[in-house]
């Protein structure tokens, strides 16, 4: 039996992150030699997602909810790495929380430098104090909301604001209802 039947024997022909049955493949987690225990079978929604971070889609990944407790090593390595790109979204971080990876699997999802400090986005206000989830921030500056037709005051509280995972001048928050994307040169943390 090739590596790749055992794979799909093992998945019993699903995606093992999302658990799709459509268009799958075997894919190597890195660093790998290509065996059946550094191998799992994705979707090609997963392995392009994975592949190419500008066509993440966040709440696609909320199937790691699952897949965060296969028994497979590779898997939970998969997880782990992609909770890790996703964590500032917040809830990915709830889940890296529950997960635990021995030391060998540990250092095996970080073999390929994912989760280290210097890849790590940091949002900064327009005064260098570093932002998070659920932070309260205030508007600096009138702000124009482009297809919303309002202007955003300056003084205006934004609570509950969103990071921007892979964007570092970038938050989200909402203003008159509106969810919106703001400039982090343009808000001054509360508190």
């Amino acid at each position: 039996m090739s590596i790749e039947q055992a794979l799909f024997v093992r998945s019993e022909s699903k995606c093992e992150l999302c658990g799709s049955d459509h268009d799958l493949s075997a894919f190597a987690v890195e660093p790998s030699g290509g065996s059946e225990d550094q191998s799992i079978v994705v979707c090609d929604t997963c392995n392009n997602q994975i592949n190419n971070l500008e066509k993440m889609d966040v709440n696609h990944w909320r199937c790691l909810n699952d897949a965060m407790w296969s028994q497979v090593p590779a898997v939970q390595v998969m997880a782990w790495r992609m909770l890790t790109r996703l964590s500032a979204e917040g809830w990915p971080q709830d889940l890296l929380d529950m997960l635990y990876l021995d030391d060998e699997l540990l250092s095996w999802a970080k073999a390929t430098g994912e989760g280290s400090e210097d890849s790590a986005v940091t949002h900064v206000d327009s005064n260098g104090a570093v932002l998070a989830n659920g932070d309260s921030v205030t508007l600096t500056k009138d702000l124009n909301v482009k297809g919303a037709n309002f202007t955003a005051k300056r003084g205006t509280a934004v609570r509950n604001i969103s990071l921007v995972a892979d964007n570092a001048e970038h938050i989200e928050g909402k203003v008159e209802g509106q969810r919106i994307v703001i400039l982090t040169k343009y808000v001054k943390k509360q508190g």
